[in-house]
C-alpha cells in the first residue's frame, strides 16, 4: 500500500543516466515505453548525472539513437551543476583551469567564467579521457599554489557494457594525493544537482522522486534533498547496498518499475 502511494504521488522526476537508462550504448529493455508513459501521464523530468563527459546535445542524440526524445532543457550534466553553483559564488570573467573534457570547459564558459592556465581563482575537474601525467601535474601546482580545488563529483566508476570502469573520482584521486588538498564536490551524493534539477521543474521534494542505479550517490543524494528514492538493480548497485541506503523502492530495471507504475 505505501508503495501504491509512494508512486502514484510523484509528479516530477529526476532520472539519472549510466546503469539506468543505458549501459554504454546498450539501452535498457522498455527504454522508449518508460519515457512514452512519463510524456503520457504529465509527469516531468529532469535527466541529471554526475557523468560530464558530453553535453546535454550530446546525450540528446545518443538517447535519439535509442528512441527516446528529449530536449537538452531536460538534461543536467555535473558540469552544467558545478559552473551554475560557482556562478552564484564568483563574478563573470573569474579565471578557471578545467582538468576534463571539452564538454566541461563549455559549461564554465556559458557561465561566464574564463579558461586559463596560469593566474587562476578555480581548478574545476572531472574526468579527463586523454589524462596525462603534466596534466595532472600542472593542475596540482595551481591547487597548491592556492587555487580552489572543485571536483564535478567523485563517483569512482561508472557502468559500461565492458563492466565497471574509472569514473571522475579516479582522477579526482590522483588531484588530491599530489595537491594534498581535498575538493569541493559539486555532483551527486550532495543535495545540489537535486535542488538545481527541481528549480529548473518548478518542483517540489514531496511530489519528486530520483531514480538512480547507485545507492551512495544518487540514493544517498535523494535522501539529503529529501526526496523519494528509487533504486534500480541495472548498474553498480546491488540490492544488499540499496537496503543499506534505505532506498524507498527497489526494481530490478525502469522495465520493471514501468509495469509496476502501469498497474497501479
Amino acid at each position: 500500500m505505501e508503495l501504491i502511494h509512494s508512486l502514484a504521488k510523484i509528479t516530477h522526476l529526476i532520472i539519472d543516466m549510466d546503469g539506468v537508462l543505458y549501459q554504454g550504448d546498450r539501452a535498457m529493455p522498455m527504454l522508449p515505453e518508460f519515457f512514452s508513459f512519463l510524456r503520457d501521464r504529465s509527469i516531468s523530468f529532469m535527466l541529471a548525472t554526475n557523468n560530464s563527459t558530453r553535453t546535454p546535445e550530446e546525450y540528446v542524440q545518443k538517447l535519439a539513437r535509442m528512441g527516446v526524445t528529449v530536449s537538452p532543457s531536460e538534461i543536467l550534466v555535473s558540469g552544467q551543476a558545478t559552473a551554475r553553483f560557482l556562478a552564484r559564488e564568483y563574478p563573470r570573467g573569474t579565471r578557471v583551469h578545467v582538468f576534463g573534457m571539452p564538454s566541461l570547459k563549455q559549461a564554465m564558459t556559458d557561465e561566464g567564467f574564463i579558461l586559463a592556465d596560469q593566474d587562476v581563482q578555480l581548478v574545476v575537474a572531472s574526468m579527463d579521457r586523454a589524462v596525462t601525467y603534466e596534466k595532472i601535474k600542472h593542475a596540482s601546482l595551481l591547487i597548491r599554489g592556492g587555487a580552489r580545488f572543485i571536483a564535478t563529483n567523485l563517483d569512482p566508476t561508472n557502468p559500461t557494457e565492458e563492466g565497471l570502469v574509472p569514473g571522475t573520482g579516479a582522477m579526482i584521486a590522483a588531484l588530491e594525493t599530489a595537491s594534498g588538498v581535498k575538493p569541493t564536490a559539486i555532483g551527486k551524493p550532495e543535495p545540489i544537482m537535486y535542488q538545481l534539477a527541481m528549480e529548473q521543474m518548478g518542483a517540489c521534494p514531496a511530489t519528486t522522486a530520483v531514480i538512480g542505479d547507485r545507492a551512495d550517490t544518487d540514493i544517498l543524494g535523494g535522501k539529503r534533498a529529501g526526496l523519494t528514492t528509487i533504486c534500480v538493480l541495472s548498474g553498480s548497485s546491488d540490492r544488499a547496498e540499496a537496503e543499506h541506503f534505505e532506498a524507498d523502492m527497489i526494481f530490478d530495471d525502469i522495465a520493471h518499475l514501468l509495469e509496476t507504475w502501469k498497474n497501479l
